[in-house]
């Protein structure tokens, strides 16, 4: 299909938000306190991430895209607010003064990660309850739903947002978290990576394993599908008219974080412009392919996309 028509697709995407903050520097010594490297930070970067940084990457395909979500009364929700709006993306972020926004920040010397520090807290029931509501009252307006699970709370009320989405005739698709996925049930996709997947199911032997585990979950949660990211080993996308497999794109592996969100992003917005299952699942591992060879969570644009698929 021409990406082109990308342009018209519509994409809500609620779940959880986070500020990823980078700081990068050089390591020259060791700690005379501790036998841990003595980081000198050079430059520091600030960039959105989880249900952020899949919005980012709609936005960078060339879709349109709405985001809700929770943040804390704090200096990271207010530029987390700040670097959104700034992206093009129609965000509502409820603001809830009981908790600290999400900030993961990464030190990163000499090109490799060396200590990654989480800041988190959940979001209280009654700020949920009100992005329930205001979830239903935007639905209308989109073709497809994101909904990105980062286990950090801002999903609470997830089976009734997808009953709603499904009722109002939106695909939903799911970027899961934990090791209990009924509460996905109804979804029109779930995409796991392998190991997600294993907490789930148990392991496999091998492709015949996966294909029997992966084909009983979705009958049980009632799925249209099934993408299970398996990193080296490319996407397998189990559905109703058998499986498709995509084989990684091979290429340099630089960073892997954030991939999912460009998986994710990429097979929702090639959905909502009318792509099938193949082509969809095609697009997105291409994608996740030239995502990985960037550093942080950084996304994919459509002009990048279009010359990966040549």
């Amino acid at each position: 299909m021409q990406l082109a028509s990308l342009s018209d697709a519509r994409l809500l995407i609620v779940g959880d938000v986070m500020l990823d903050r980078y700081w990068f520097g050089d390591v020259a010594r060791i700690s005379p306190e501790a036998p841990v490297p003595v980081v000198k930070v050079a430059r520091s970067e600030e960039r959105p991430g989880g249900a952020a940084n899949v919005a980012r990457n709609v936005v960078a395909l060339g879709a349109h895209v709405g985001l809700l979500s929770v943040v804390g009364d704090d200096e990271a929700g207010r530029h987390l607010q700040g670097l959104l709006a700034a992206s093009g993306i129609d965000v509502s972020l409820h603001v809830d003064p009981a908790i600290s926004t999400t900030v993961k920040l990464r030190v990163i010397g000499r090109q490799q990660q060396l200590l990654r520090i989480d800041f988190e807290t959940s979001p209280s029931h009654e700020v949920l309850r009100a992005k329930l509501v205001e979830f239903e009252s935007r639905l209308p307006a989109y073709d497809a739903v994101i909904l990105s699970d980062y286990g950090k709370g801002g999903l609470a009320h997830i089976g009734e947002m997808i009953r709603m989405a499904r009722a109002a005739g939106k695909k939903v698709l799911v970027d899961p978290k934990g090791d209990d996925f009924s509460k996905y049930a109804g979804a029109t996709v779930v995409t796991p990576n392998r190991a997600e997947l294993r907490e789930v199911v148990g392991r496999w032997q091998d492709d015949a394993g996966l294909a029997g585990k992966a084909e009983a979950l979705r009958a049980s949660l009632g799925l249209e599908a099934l993408l299970v990211t398996r990193s080296e080993e490319g996407m397998s996308l189990f559905h109703g008219a058998g499986a498709v497999h995509e084989q990684a794109v091979a290429r340099e592996v630089f960073d892997v974080s954030g991939a999912g969100d460009t998986v994710i992003a990429t097979l929702a917005v090639m959905l909502a412009g009318g792509a099938g299952w193949a082509d969809a699942v095609h697009a997105a591992n291409v994608a996740a392919g030239v995502v990985v060879g960037k550093l942080g969570t950084a996304v994919v644009s459509r002009d990048e996309l279009a010359a990966a698929l040549k």
